[in-house]
């Protein structure tokens, strides 16, 4: 049971960006576009969270990796509104887009290291998110210890974010509107419905998400930004999304599963059957989950159905 206790909280740190990005690509897929860009806007929004923090913690202290998040969210919406004009305005393919907006992602980040620190990484971070224990709640019996110790607060952040998601997709006019540009864009327009508008929205909070995910993940879990801080975890966000469903509480608790598959290799030699296993295995096990989630739920899992199409307003 300690070793439990030891896990779960460094498994919500690492669930956290997964969440988040997972959210973010909720909402471009619900508006009919698929974002496989969320790797690279999760990249550009640490790069730019990474630094904002760094040039503010003189003055902020305590409240510059905050305002790196805000930073960084910010930086991934802008990065979007190349894939979201691409797609919609251009109506070019969104997959193509998408991967190029992730190779560009790569280059310019190590461009801007270049010109910034002179090196193809940032300074090391003197302030960065710290775990916290809640007091009155972390004294509750098993749940007390999991959820509420030794946690960093973006996940509180997170869970906050799969609730409003949820809220504004199921239980509002613009969640409905939303949706329904997914599904079906054409009885959308004939309602009245901007498809084009909803889909720049759905790509630009995708943006939001994405690089705020990027951003708390670099000023969590690393001390420093490099160009390998995200290493994958956008499209582990993808696969999160798909095996949750397209539904933010799926996301959420996908998204813990997703967590515990990269903390179990940390851990592996302290669990009596799988100590004996090589150490690679685990490593590379967040990545098999995820092609197993993947080729397990991808048929299951029944998406927007006209997500990934181009919006033409004549077909009928």
């Amino acid at each position: 049971m300690n070793l439990l206790y030891q896990m779960f909280p460094l498994a919500l740190g690492i669930a956290t960006p997964i969440i988040i990005c997972a959210l973010g690509g909720l909402f471009s897929e619900r508006s009919g576009i698929v974002n496989i860009a969320l790797e690279g806007i999760m990249l550009v929004g640490a790069f730019f969270g990474a630094t904002a923090s760094l040039f503010l913690e003189g003055s902020l202290g305590d409240l510059a990796p905050w305002a790196g998040a805000l930073v960084g969210m910010i930086a991934g919406c802008l990065y979007s509104l190349i894939h979201a004009f691409a797609s919609v305005s251009l109506k070019a393919d969104q997959t193509i887009s998408g991967a190029a907006l992730n190779m560009l992602s790569t280059g310019l980040t190590v461009y801007l290291c270049q010109i910034i620190f002179g090196a193809q990484r940032s300074e090391q971070f003197l302030e960065r998110f710290r775990r916290i224990s809640i007091p009155v709640l972390k004294d509750i019996p098993v749940i007390g210890d999991l959820l509420f110790t030794n946690v960093f607060p973006t996940f509180y952040l997170a869970v906050g974010l799969a609730v409003l998601t949820w809220f504004v997709v199921f239980k509002s006019k613009f969640g409905l509107h939303l949706r329904s540009c997914g599904e079906y864009p054409q009885a959308s327009a004939s309602m009245g419905i901007h498809v084009e508008k909803m889909r720049y929205i759905g790509v630009l909070i995708s943006g939001c998400l994405g690089g705020l995910a990027g951003a708390i993940m670099v000023l969590s879990l690393d001390v420093q930004f490099t160009v390998f801080s995200i290493h994958g975890i956008g499209f582990i966000s993808m696969a999160c999304l798909i095996f949750g469903k397209w539904n933010p509480y799926g996301c959420l608790g996908a998204g813990i599963f997703f967590g515990f598959s990269q903390v179990l290799s940390n851990y592996s030699g302290q669990i009596p059957f799988l100590n004996g296993l090589p150490s690679e295995l685990f490593f590379a096990l967040p990545y098999l989950l995820t092609i197993a989630a993947l080729l397990l739920f991808s048929r299951k899992s029944v998406g927007p159905k006209a997500s990934g199409e181009i919006y033409d307003s004549g077909k009928r």
